[in-house]
């Protein structure tokens, strides 16, 4: 008998596996937000299939806020790629930095990220305040709803940038400098 089946087999020679615990300590607040904007817009994409292959009679809502659902959970969503640093990021050029010059040019990409998505969150607010109460197109409700998920999306990614930033600041080196500490800040 091999030492892999032995593994599996109990003392009586019957199999047996025992799961490993689980651990949703590492999740923050952002994966449970964009989790259960995800899951409000599978219902709808559900209640929609259901109504127009079952029924036969589509319910012309669900189109519209399965739109601005998944567009929040983008948004909210990006918040944990920022928290990852899981953005597409080119680090070829670092390799061939002196470790100085990697160091300053890393530094100066963590507070562009944040100045970028702060400017962001900015803007977004301004665009709040020009539409106004403005009606979406088909639910009576007013279209800042969505922008006020893409603000609170950009607020959420601003601090997590900073949290990067300042990690990044007290390691000493971020993921553009050495890849190979991309898994540590997760």
């Amino acid at each position: 008998m091999s030492e892999e089946q032995e593994h599996v087999l109990d003392e009586k020679g019957e199999f047996h596996v025992v799961d490993e615990p689980i651990d949703i300590s590492h999740y923050r607040f952002e994966d449970w937000t964009a989790f259960a904007i995800f899951w409000v817009l599978a219902i709808v994409i559900f209640y929609q299939f259901f109504t127009r292959y079952a029924l036969n009679d589509s319910a012309s809502w669900t189109e519209e806020i399965a739109r601005y659902l998944l567009i929040a959970t983008v948004f909210v969503g990006a918040a944990v790629n920022v928290r990852k640093n899981n953005h597409i990021q080119v680090d070829f050029f670092y390799r061939f930095m002196p470790k100085w010059l990697s160091r300053g040019m890393s530094s100066f990409v963590d507070v562009m990220r944040m100045l970028f998505l702060g400017y962001c969150v900015w803007l977004t607010y301004l665009l709040m305040q020009k539409i106004g109460m403005q009606r979406m197109a088909i639910i009576d409700w007013p279209i800042g709803i969505l922008y006020g998920f893409v603000a609170f999306g950009f607020a959420l990614m601003t601090y997590r940038a900073a949290g990067v930033a300042w990690f990044n600041w007290k390691r000493g080196a971020s993921v553009l400098e050495q890849p190979e500490l991309a898994d540590e800040a997760k």
